[in-house]
């Protein structure tokens, strides 16, 4: 079979890459939408990331994922939009006119899902968001993006709070840890972008009870799939939005990208992640 009659294939480069579930999303749309592709695991060390990259077309696919560690190596090997450029990495790539492109899915994985998740979250005009690594640039831009007028954010070293404020424009406010409980009662959003709370982390220690009474809660932590934090939100009746939901809504995309179809994020495909996270 010649490469232009093969099905589209995509693919996710990690190392490691074996604990990822992008082939569970991405073969379950496949399935679904009756399309005939494939989409599989690269397992890639990062000397051997480049070499890949560069011939990607020619190993027959359409376009990849990328995870840990490659992502600023993929933005640097590709023609990166205005997200990836923001963010400083690349999470998906494609062909377009036979160029490599990249984009970071991240923003509209995590601005899609607070829209299902919490309609109306939006209406916030300060949101906090805890943590200043690769995934707090993400949400900080799709929130600026989105129009929130200011965005306190909290780190425990500040420097690097004051790098992403640097770099995002005066609505962004960096804090060091010490000052969370005072932005609390201010915050109609709060966004967990650590990995405090996670399943083998130490637990985010934060009283929820000074949120305002109207305040939406995000955590990108997905294991547990219900963190303390967001139980905690949702004892007091605010509306929360997990991380899980954030994975499923940044695998969109580039599903459309690669296979020509956008696929929806369905109460089924959910199920079927969260008893495959289960049996981890």
């Amino acid at each position: 079979m010649t490469a232009a009659a093969r099905p589209p294939a995509a693919c996710l480069i990690g190392w490691p890459a074996a604990h990822s579930r992008s082939p569970l999303i991405h073969r379950y749309w496949l399935r679904t939408l009756g399309i005939e592709g494939g989409y599989v695991l690269e397992a890639v060390p990062p000397d051997e990331f480049k070499d890949f990259v560069l011939r990607l077309s020619l190993r027959g696919f359409v376009g990849a994922n990328v995870t840990i560690p490659h992502k600023e190596q993929a933005l640097a090997l590709s023609k990166p939009d205005a997200r990836a450029k923001a963010v400083g990495a690349a999470n998906t790539l494609w062909f377009a006119d036979g160029e490599l492109c990249s984009t970071n899915t991240d923003v509209e994985g995590f601005i899609n899902n607070l829209d299902a998740s919490a309609p109306g979250w939006d209406k916030a005009e300060e949101a906090l968001v805890l943590g200043a690594g690769g995934a707090a640039r993400a949400v900080v831009f799709g929130l600026i993006e989105r129009g929130i007028k200011t965005v306190h954010l909290a780190n425990r070293t500040i420097e690097r709070a004051q790098a992403l404020a640097t770099q995002f424009g005066a609505s962004v406010k960096p804090a060091g840890w010490d000052k969370v409980s005072e932005l609390l009662p201010r915050a109609g959003l709060l966004v967990n972008t650590t990995s405090l709370g996670m399943h083998g982390q130490p637990p985010l220690e934060i009283d929820i009870a000074r949120l305002p009474d109207n305040a939406v809660v995000a955590d990108l932590v997905y294991v547990p799939l219900q963190t303390e934090l967001l139980a905690a939100a949702q004892k007091r009746g605010l509306k929360t939005a997990d991380g899980l939901g954030m994975l499923l809504h940044q695998a969109v995309r580039g599903f459309e990208l690669w296979f020509g179809r956008r696929p929806q994020v369905t109460a089924e495909l959910r199920s079927l992640v969260e008893a495959d996270l289960k049996h981890a």
